[in-house]
């Protein structure tokens, strides 16, 4: 069963792209996923949101060194790949890929994730902030084909100010 967010969100899911009931590692913490279409190799790339309250103080790369760790104790190889900070001071960022090896139904499969933690204030008391986690995984060969369609899903995210507005 999806758990629920610390804050709403609001987003719009790309075409192509189907919501789905959460699965995997973090399948507990997802509070919403969705998969591709068009599976590669039998292996569907997947778009998971969780995300959890924050203190002030806490570190977006202290954050994404947990999700590394957790997958470590999955996968049989995990390798970060990239990592920047991104976004504002009022609302901060950390985007990273991950190279990940994993066994999926008996099948050994290199599959590449994409992360970003984005850092937001609560709409009706910015002294409270969550950190949002948008995670995309797909094989390696796929990857690159629906980057675009991830990163757009990013840029419709934001806090749900209960406008109805999309």
């Amino acid at each position: 069963m999806p758990t629920t967010l610390p804050m709403p969100i609001e987003f719009r899911l790309p075409e192509g792209w189907l919501p789905a009931r959460p699965e995997g590692v973090d399948a507990a913490r997802t509070a919403f996923a969705a998969v591709h279409r068009q599976p590669d190799a039998g292996f569907a790339a997947n778009i998971t949101v969780d995300g959890e309250a924050v203190p002030d103080a806490a570190m977006l790369a202290d954050l994404a060194d947990e999700s590394v760790e957790r997958l470590r104790g999955v996968a049989e190889s995990v390798v970060v790949a990239h990592r920047r900070e991104v976004g504002t001071v009022e609302t901060p960022a950390l985007t990273q890929r991950l190279a990940l090896s994993v066994v999926v139904d008996g099948t050994r499969r290199d599959l590449v994730q994409s992360q970003v933690y984005l850092s937001l204030s609560d709409v009706e008391d910015s002294h409270k902030r969550a950190v949002i986690r948008l995670t995309m995984t797909a094989s390696a060969a796929q990857h690159d084909a629906v980057l675009g369609d991830f990163q757009d899903f990013v840029r419709t995210v934001r806090p749900d100010t209960g406008t109805g507005a999309q």
